[in-house]
């Protein structure tokens, strides 16, 4: 058969992830296979099998987004059938067949040979702040693709596979359910340096210095990172007492250094000198936590995904709370330096997390410490971080209480049970057991628009997401304290004893289990075709919303679980989804029409909406996500603009619990910008990173730093990701 002149830049997406260049050959040759083995009175003609690959091509042409190769051998076969080939067509689907049983023999070799072989788009890119081409990382995505083999094949129902396949929820860290690890948890920072704790068997005492208790906490973090999937948090003011501790040390040895050299023994002169020290320790411990957090590699190939939270009154008042204060201002004037890279130019690093509280002693011009936040709002629009949490609105949606999310923003529920000693609120030391999210585009999808049909998808699918939730729950069930010493017996997260399991710990409000959600926008045009900023979709969104708190509380209630709705951060599932979408229903505008679907509540991304409208509006939705939410604005740099940074903290005080603000921080190594990296198409379509000075387009060669979801990403995203990014619209 003479060749195709077919011109399509288009690319299929192969059954392990990878993304190749579309060829129409294949399909005249896998038609051709299959035409020779039927008589020759049966058999179609050239002309009838190039009709078949051009119409093929001709459809996908169109498609705004990569064809799978399921969709195109479904293509195959129906095109086969419209020729009235149908001994052709059997003879097709019976190879077809003979190929699925083969592969099914051994589900995990493509994968992990395409892993190797760095040709995974949807498993290399899953995390933008683990680099796919390490041995670490593709150790830890290796035994990643097996356990979710085992996972699917063995531990999990098939209605929750096959759910989780077509896109309809998403079962997440299935790379390592098996192993009955837990997702995210506040480290219980207080009691393991107070106390005392062990690392790799080795008893680690309390610390007779500042300086030191930042160098265990490192190894805390480290630890506990290599234990579970999901990220952690810990909290400054456990560290603030280990200052003073340095301050009296210090001041021993002064005085004895005074009395040795017969100095003036003038107490203001001694102060100072160790007021001076101090601060010399303080700036090295900060050091340590920072650099150290960076350059750690835990087991799974990357750095922690830790959050250090800062709240002045999380300590007394007086001498701690100033102490904390300090720890607080060497923290931002190090995170605004940045770190150096190979090159030694200074970046924005991507950990630790930081979170700084606005409160009455802080937030106003005249506030004892409104200094620090300045400092804050410099620090944000240099680097991007710290992320902002209002006292003010938190303690009125968390019954009084103010305490850190989870990592970048999964939450614990109020402990209403006096969880601590003395009947105290305890928040150091919980945790969360894992999350199922919903689609909630495919619910609209699916119920064709209509509102009745809706509403009763989204019940059947809200059970189904409870039933693939008790199967993480009781996972954990059972799981001795031995697996994760660090964890479980020496004080991160418990003290129980050796061979105990933790089952207590899952019950009783100690812990939370997640039940997350995506597109609530998409939903909203898909069944009413407006946006839910819009007062009809509004209305509908928030409706949809209390369903799921319904449904969570229902559930507590029955089984004393702490299940809680959670914003999904979705990084590579905004991908997946946007495909499953597509396959499932076709090019929707407005709906599925894009390579990703919208985080959790938010306004979309290409919708023009200013800062606060922006914020005042989703601060509704941030209620009826407890379980975990955070909300941001796009801004241009505004490293000249400071009194605009405090405008904006000022207003997030005031009206919503947890936000941030996404500016850019990137650089050119090639050329030396300092400014926004862009993102540009290539001449296949594909979007790739470009410098606007220079022209450079090799990655390795530019620093590029975007928050994704919550954290900050830096090893660049997936296609899906990578459009999200270049849609979004500045608010300011």
């Amino acid at each position: 058969m003479e060749e195709m002149e077919m011109n399509v830049k288009m690319n299929v997406i192969k059954r392990n992830g990878q993304e190749v260049p579309f060829d129409i050959t294949k399909i005249v040759n896998a038609i051709g296979k299959a035409n020779n083995e039927v008589d020759h009175v049966h058999q179609m003609n050239d002309y009838q099998i190039r009709a078949v690959a051009d119409n093929i091509a001709h459809k996908i042409a169109g498609y705004s987004h990569a064809a799978n190769v399921e969709d195109i051998q479904d293509m195959v076969e129906t095109g086969i059938m419209e020729m009235r080939g149908y001994e052709v067509a059997q003879k097709y689907v019976r190879y077809r067949y003979k190929r699925e049983i083969s592969r099914k023999s051994n589900t995990t070799d493509d994968g992990i040979l395409s892993l190797i072989d760095l040709s995974n788009e949807e498993v290399k890119q899953e995390n933008s702040n683990k680099n796919p081409v390490i041995n670490s990382t593709q150790r830890d995505y290796m035994a990643g693709e097996v356990s979710k083999d085992l996972t699917k094949r063995l531990l999990l129902p098939e209605e929750i596979v096959k759910a989780h396949e077509a896109g309809i929820i998403h079962f997440h860290d299935a790379d390592y359910y098996a192993q009955r690890e837990h997702n995210c948890d506040l480290i219980n920072l207080e009691d393991m340096l107070q106390n005392g704790t062990v690392i790799s068997q080795t008893m680690i005492e309390k610390p007779h210095s500042f300086f030191t208790a930042c160098n265990v906490t490192t190894q805390i973090v480290a630890q506990v990172a290599s234990n579970q999937y999901g990220g952690q948090s810990f909290t400054l003011a456990h560290l603030a007492p280990f200052v003073d501790i340095s301050r009296q040390k210090i001041k021993k040895e002064v005085i004895a250094e005074r009395k040795e050299t017969g100095e003036s023994m003038d107490e203001s002169i001694i102060e100072k000198i160790v007021e001076r020290r101090l601060k010399e320790e303080i700036k090295s411990g900060i050091q340590t936590i920072q650099y150290q957090l960076i350059t750690l590699m835990t087991c799974n190939g990357q750095a922690p995904f830790v959050t250090m939270f800062m709240y002045l009154d999380e300590v007394p008042d007086g001498r701690t709370r100033k102490d904390l204060a300090m720890i607080i201002e060497e923290v931002l004037r190090q995170r605004m330096q940045g770190v150096k890279n190979e090159k030694g130019i200074w970046i924005t690093p991507a950990f630790p997390k930081l979170i700084y509280v606005l409160d009455e002693d802080n937030i106003h011009d005249d506030s004892p410490y409104y200094y620090l936040t300045r400092l804050a709002a410099e620090c944000t629009a240099k680097r991007m971080v710290p992320d902002y949490i209002s006292a003010k609105i938190m303690k009125n949606l968390k019954h009084g209480d103010v305490y850190p999310c989870m990592g970048c923003r999964s939450f614990l529920t109020p402990d209403t049970e006096g969880l601590g000693e003395n009947g105290k609120h305890k928040y150091y030391g919980r945790f969360n057991q894992g999350v199922v999210t919903i689609n909630l585009v495919d619910v609209a999808c699916s119920s064709g628009g209509d509102m009745d049909k809706f509403w009763e998808i989204l019940e059947d699918r809200l059970e189904l997401c409870h039933r693939a939730l008790r199967c993480r729950h009781e996972r954990l069930l059972g799981t001795v304290s031995d697996v994760a010493p660090i964890l479980w017996q020496y004080g991160a997260i418990a003290r129980l004893k050796k061979g105990e399991t933790i089952d207590k710990l899952l019950f009783n409000n100690y812990s939370t289990i997640s039940l997350g959600y995506a597109g609530l926008y998409e939903m909203c045009v898909r069944m009413l075709g407006v946006s839910h900023t819009t007062d009809e979709g509004r209305k509908f969104a928030l409706a949809v919303m209390q369903k799921l708190n319904d449904k969570c509380s229902e559930w507590r209630a029955a089984e004393n679980i702490s299940y809680s709705v959670y914003g999904t951060p979705m990084e590579s599932t905004t991908y997946k989804f946007a495909k499953c979408l597509q396959k499932r229903f076709g090019i929707i505008p407005g709906v599925t029409d894009k390579n990703y679907i919208t985080n959790s509540y938010h306004v979309h991304v290409s919708e023009h909406i200013d800062a606060f409208h922006k914020l005042k509006f989703e601060s509704d939705f941030q209620r009826l996500s407890p379980g975990g939410a955070i909300s941001y604005i796009e801004v241009p740099n505004m490293q000249t603009n400071i009194p605009a940074v405090l405008t904006v903290m000022k207003y997030i005080y005031e009206n919503i619990m947890y936000a941030e603000l996404n500016t850019k921080s990137d650089y050119c190594m090639a050329c030396g910008y300092d400014g926004e990296i862009r993102i540009i198409e290539d001449e296949t379509g594909k979007l790739i990173w470009e410098c606007p000075n220079c022209g450079n387009r090799d990655q390795h060669k530019m620093s590029v730093a975007r928050r994704t979801c919550g954290y900050i990403g830096t090893q660049f995203w997936n296609q899906g990701r990578t459009q999200e990014i270049k849609d979004r619209v500045l608010h300011l």
